[in-house]
């Protein structure tokens, strides 16, 4: 009898140790898991808004021309675009085109804009876009995500 109630309580012990043992593993697995990519507010991640101003009726044109060459050369440049709109039902804005690019501080957005811009296969790009006459102006503006947004 005494040999079965020992091998009761150390088998009780071993399993408190063993759920005591995975539960601290668990902990540290989530533990790293959650920071693995912190986000705080103080973070230099800013957003660039580029607000491209065509002549009328270019705006396809000008679509198409991201939508083939320009989006290439922005990711092999590091300009990590976030997305492409154009308005709906908006004739004051019928003529623009409109996309957000992430950059993961001011410093290196201009890194990177600087290498875009050297590159000539862009210099290309820009000389057509000239010739077809697909851009009046560009608004360029900087935002920095606010504390309580969800994109940061």
């Amino acid at each position: 009898m005494k040999v079965l109630q020992v091998f009761d309580c150390n088998f009780k012990g071993w399993t408190v140790c063993g759920i005591a043992l995975i539960s601290v593993a668990a902990g540290s697995l989530l533990t790293r898991l959650t920071h693995l990519n912190p986000v705080s507010a103080d973070s230099n991640r800013v957003f660039e808004l580029r607000v491209y101003h065509a002549p009328p009726g270019k705006v396809p044109a000008l679509e198409e021309r991201f939508r083939g060459t320009v989006s290439k050369l922005l990711a092999k440049h590091d300009l990590k675009v976030v997305g492409y709109w154009v308005p709906e039902n908006a004739t004051a804005l019928d003529n623009t085109f409109v996309y957000i690019v992430a950059h993961p501080s001011p410093e290196e957005a201009k890194k990177n804009w600087d290498a875009l811009h050297a590159d000539p296969a862009f210099q290309e790009v820009v000389k057509s876009v000239q010739a077809e006459n697909l851009v009046e102006k560009v608004d360029s503006t900087y935002m920095r995500p606010t504390d309580f947004s969800p994109m940061k």
